[in-house]
């Protein structure tokens, strides 16, 4: 069993966010769509500005600012989609029968668990969100996959999973560094 190093993962994360970046425009789009028009520039001109005594100033700001109140839900709306279509993609691909996401397939690794098997939805939901955990310090959590004797990242030990390089006879364009 030949672990994927470091580099290996990263290059499949860049790849990942991505493959990621076309599903996310499409909720920005969708649910953005409201902030679009909330019109700050037009409030900003210098012009208008100066023209304005400080009780106009003062309305202007308090106008600013429930418009930005006006946006938490929608902003929160999107985050909350961020994190369902992050998780969904990584725990349905990873859990797949192809044991990995589109980033990891690309540099010819797979997610399994101790034993070399396919990780079930469950544990694929356990790692992905282990991620958090990883990224809380620095992202020393993330790092351990460059010193861990197995390669295994800290959310990885947390779910009771490797990754691995995937056996193929077909070579790769690029040897990655571990």
């Amino acid at each position: 069993m030949i672990y994927a190093g470091f580099w290996r993962r990263f290059v499949a994360l860049i790849i990942d966010s991505f493959v990621l970046m076309i599903p996310m425009a499409i909720v920005m789009f969708v649910v953005g769509i409201p902030i679009g028009s909330t019109d700050f520039t037009s409030s900003f001109s210098p012009d208008k500005l100066q023209s304005l005594d400080p009780e106009q100033m003062q309305e202007l700001a308090m106008q600013m600012k429930r418009q930005m109140v006006e946006l938490i839900p929608t902003i929160m709306l999107m985050q909350l989609l961020n994190v369902l279509i992050w998780w969904l993609y990584y725990a349905i691909m990873e859990s797949s029968p192809l044991q990995g996401t589109l980033g990891k397939l690309a540099v010819g690794s797979i997610v399994t668990d101790l034993d070399g098997e396919r990780i079930s939805f469950i544990r694929a939901t356990g790692r992905h969100f282990g991620k958090f955990i990883s990224g809380l310090v620095l992202c020393l959590g993330y790092l351990m996959a460059g010193f861990t004797e197995r390669k295994q990242a800290l959310h990885d030990m947390i779910a009771g999973c490797l990754v691995i390089q995937k056996e193929s006879n077909i070579k790769p364009l690029y040897d990655l560094p571990e």
